[in-house]
This record gives structure tokens, sequence and C-alpha cells, in this order.
């Protein structure tokens, strides 16, 4: 019996799951049973912990669910084991060997493009796209995402530019908020250090080109494990992909980057908190803790902006020739440092500068992540789905 609507979570770390999980607890809620009259809302899991994260969201619509596990052979999966370290190829190959089962949904929801490579035409299963993250990286537009017949996108800024930029027509587009922000309690604050100290978290992308770690993020650690930066409290919660591999190879920039360890003198410094894998890295805690940011070009830097707090940015790749990216609205709302001694050196005054960024914050996170009170991200997203679930194929936007 093929699904209504598939959720795919087909990814090894679990930073994409609250981007679409809350939307498939909203549908249960709608619908109360979602097998009560023979059509089932299903949840595609590639890992043991995934699918143990997306319960966690879930809750009790769990029960209401079918399953599907995405694993690969024991074999295949041996095999794969030492090229998944430099390329994803796992994801890939549990596309093509599940393709069947995915291709017989009615509806396919992703948090990312790479399903779209075992698409069959445009025949029967719609595939319905929800970024992970509200980021203003060039990928954030990448062109192939014209292939999902329906993109639910955060905010009117994602939607202007994915237009503008020829990627998708306005009538494929839905702006429904920001889903993770409905999984998660945004008053919620956790002391982390013993001391009252500011606490900045440092929150660098993995791209090699991009991020600041490779060049300028061993310099930061050192400052605040010296006497200079014992006054402050960092929290390091990097991309929750940048520890995932040693070696991070950029095809969009043809360059790969060996990716710097963590150094003893960090884990003993009583004022630093290193994470490079925890779940904390995904759910908000460190973002919701922090009373200021220190980033790049991740798209965390808009849940931290939940509430305005003083922004410090790297700037690790405007200069090079190989960038094509474009301006990055967050960097306009803070301060922004060429490397690390420049970003130290901002530190201390970045409160007093707040006040003349804090407008511009406001003005970019609601471009960025509509709200709309007593309407929920989630639910948004549940009714644009069962809207194209239910569509005819010939109402479709081309």
């Amino acid at each position: 019996m093929a699904d209504d609507i598939l959720f795919l979570f087909n990814h090894d770390a679990p930073h994409q799951v609250a981007h679409i999980a809350g939307i498939t607890r909203a549908l249960v809620e709608m619908g109360a049973d979602s097998r009560a009259d023979g059509r089932t809302i299903t949840c595609a899991t590639a890992t043991a912990a995934i699918r143990e994260r997306v319960e966690s969201i879930l809750g009790p619509a769990a029960a209401h669910v079918a399953w599907y596990d995405l694993a690969l052979p024991a074999w295949l999966e041996a095999a794969l084991a030492l090229p998944n370290t430099v390329a994803p190829v796992r994801r890939v190959m549990r596309l093509r060997h599940h393709a069947a089962r995915i291709n017989a949904a009615r509806v396919v929801v992703s948090a990312e493009r790479t399903c779209l490579s075992i698409r069959e035409g445009h025949g029967k299963a719609r595939f319905a796209y929800v970024p992970h993250g509200a980021g203003d990286r060039m990928v954030s537009y990448h062109p192939e995402k014209g292939g999902f017949d329906r993109i639910l996108v955060s905010g009117h800024k994602t939607a202007r530019e994915m237009v503008a930029r020829g990627v998708a027509p306005a009538e494929r587009l839905r702006v429904i908020g920001y889903p993770k922000f409905d999984t998660i309690d945004l008053s919620q604050y956790k002391k982390l250090f013993e001391n009252d100290n500011p606490v900045l978290v440092y929150n660098p992308h993995f791209d090699p080109l991009l991020s600041s770690w490779y060049d300028h993020g061993p310099a930061l650690l050192d400052w605040f494990a010296s006497d200079a930066g014992h006054g402050y409290n960092l929290i390091f919660a990097p991309h929750i992909m940048l520890f995932a591999k040693k070696l991070h190879i950029s095809l969009e920039y043809r360059t790969a980057r060996l990716r710097p360890d963590i150094a003893p003198r960090w884990k003993a410094a009583p004022n630093i908190l290193i994470d490079t894998g925890s779940t904390a890295l995904v759910d908000m805690t460190y973002t919701l803790a922090a009373h200021a940011y220190i980033g790049d070009v991740s798209s965390q830097v808009y849940e931290f902006l939940v509430r305005p707090r003083p922004l410090l940015f790297l700037d690790a790749f405007s200069h090079d020739p190989r960038s094509r990216e474009g301006a990055y609205p967050a960097w306009q709302a803070g301060d922004v440092a060429r490397d690390a001694a420049g970003l130290a050196a901002l530190i201390p005054g970045a409160w007093q500068r707040h006040e003349t960024h804090r407008p511009v914050q406001e003005a970019i996170f609601a471009d960025t992540v509509s709200h709309q009170p007593g309407h929920p991200a989630v639910q948004r997203a549940a009714e644009a789905l069962r809207e194209l679930a239910s569509a005819d194929a010939a109402s479709l936007p081309a």
C-alpha cells in the first residue's frame, strides 16, 4: 500500500531531524490516527539513532505513524565504510536501494535535495522540500532544488531569492515559518559554567573554503585559553558535520582541507566547553545558553537570533578568488573580523555595540523567519503537504 506522505530521514547525523519531524507530529495531530482511513504517514529512517531522535520529537504521535528502515545490507554497509569518510556514498546508496519504496509514496518530504536523484520522472510521487536551516550560502539556492513539486521555506527572504534566482516559480513555494522552533522550548536557558562571566558560542561551518575553523579557529580557542580570554566562557559548538570527517571536500569549490583537531590545552581550560558530536549541537541548547555568537556562514545564526544578542563573524573567504558567495545579511547585524586576533579585540565592546545592531537583527530575522501568532510553522507545513497530497497532477505548477 502506498503512503500518503513519507518523511525521509536519510542522514547519519541528527541535524536535519527537527526541521521536519515536528511537521510529522502536526500531521498526526490534525488527523488523529493516520491509519484510520487506510492511509499512512511513514517515517523512513537511516539509523537506529535517527529513529530514536525522531521518536523523541513525535512523542505519543510515534505510535500513529508507520516506520520504514532505510538500512543497507551488512556487506554493503561495510564496503561503503571507507569511501563514506570522504563523500556521502551511504546516503546516496540508501536512496538507490530503497528507491521503489520511496517512489511509491504519494508525497515524499525531505530536508535535502539528494532524494531527487532517484525520482522516477514526474510520476505519482510528489516531492516536497523543507530546508534544514535558513542560511544564505549559495547552496541554499542550488538550481537542482527546482526539481521539487513544493518548497516550504521559513521566510519571505528565501522565497524571494528562490524566485529571483530562477530556482522555482512563486506558485511552487510556500512560506511556513521555522518548524524546528515548534519542537523546542525557546525560553530555556542552561547554566553551563560555574561562574557568571559572559558566554560566547563559537559555531564554525564545515565547508573547507567557507569555514573559519581551518585557518583561524585554533588561534581563537588559544585566546580563550589564555589569560586574556579568561574573563569569558566559550562553548565550542561547531556544525555537527565538522568533526564527522577528518578530510572535508567541497565539490562546489573543488577544494579539500584536513580539519584541525582539538588540542588538549583547550580541553583543560575551565572556561571552554567543547562538544563535537552530541545532540546538544542540534537542539539549540548552546545557542539559547550563550550571551553572544561567533560564527562564519552557518545558518544556526538565525536560531541564535530568536533572541537578539551580539553577533561576531570570522570572514575566512570573501577575499578568496574562488568564492562565488554573495552578501550575508547576518554579517550586517554584527561585527566582522578577518582573523582571530581581530575578532578577539571586538569581544569586550560587543554588548555596547549591540544596541546599534539590534534593529538590523530584528529586521533580518523577521525577513528570514515568518511568524503567525496562533498558526505555528509545523501546522502551516502540514496544511501545505495535505494540499499537495490531494492535488491533481494536472494542477501542479511546472
